[in-house]
């Protein structure tokens, strides 16, 4: 990443973001338990044609923390902040950051383009988030290793068949939150109730995204679950200006861990056109 700028929401609340590269204006919003700089292959990516500003949503790095009255309108209304500073009529989100941009381009008549890698829309009950209260139980006592095994266990983002047994996850759970990078793993973890309770409260038909007004493009990968690829379709038939594309063995984290160039690829032509 070349740098990196903050903006101020409409609480007050500073956002921090990274940015590079130069040309219009596209604003990355990241998913739940990602940070910017785990979307730096992919803003690398897009430099050459594209300012990209990937966000530090709240709660994470430099930006203001999530706060009590923590709620989707506070990440559409720091998405716009970064959009205004930037004056970036693009935006890219992914999974939960999927969710926020539908939302922020439900009202902001601005946008010009919007993709989304697989949000996190829930649509008549999709996304069974009730190991929810286990989840938030497990992280207050500190059992930040079971918390996160029950997490991957449930919501089936890993490659690990659905029947493979408990320990398994436990034991990459284990690595995940004691490894390299586990110091940040353990300090996200706390974000994902407040987040995973708005995907819940945000559950619908789907029927209020017609009023997304923007150009969006869906995008999913053949090896992610279902639940997250299906309401895909329901999108399309949804929002007025939209199609999906499907990445051939692509899985949820192909933006940022294991596909950053292809996501890359076909982002650029749907941005471009």
């Amino acid at each position: 990443m070349t740098g990196t700028r903050s903006a101020v929401s409409l609480d007050g609340t500073s956002i921090s973001y990274a940015h590079t590269g130069a040309g219009p204006g596209l604003v990355i919003v990241p998913g739940n338990n990602r940070v910017a700089h785990n979307y730096a292959r992919l803003a690398g990516e897009l430099a050459d044609r594209f300012a990209v500003s990937v966000m530090e949503r709240r709660g994470r790095g430099a930006s203001g923390a999530q706060g009590r009255d923590y709620c989707l309108d506070r990440e559409v209304e720091d998405v716009q902040a970064v959009q205004r500073a930037e004056q970036a009529r693009l935006v890219l989100g992914h999974s939960y950051g999927g969710l926020i941009a539908l939302q922020s381009a439900r009202t902001d008549r601005s946008l010009d383009r919007v993709a989304v890698y697989e949000p996190a829309v829930s649509v008549n009950g999709s996304f069974d988030l009730s190991f929810l209260p286990d989840f938030e139980r497990l992280l207050a006592a500190g059992r930040h290793a079971r918390a996160m095994a029950l997490f991957l266990q449930r919501t089936r983002l890993t490659p690990l068949p659905d029947a493979t047994p408990r320990f398994v996850f436990q034991g990459l759970a284990a690595l995940m939150v004691r490894g390299k990078s586990g110091t940040e793993m353990r300090d996200l973890m706390p974000t994902t109730p407040p987040e995973l309770t708005e995907v819940l409260r945000y559950d619908s038909d789907g029927a209020g995204y017609a009023e997304v007004a923007a150009k969006t493009l869906l995008i999913g990968g053949t090896k992610t679950p279902a639940y997250l690829t299906d309401v895909l379709e329901t999108l399309s038939h949804t929002i007025p200006h939209s199609h999906v594309e499907m990445l051939e063995g692509a899985d949820h984290n192909a933006p940022d861990e294991s596909a950053p160039q292809t996501v890359a690829k076909r982002l650029a032509a749907f941005l471009d056109g």
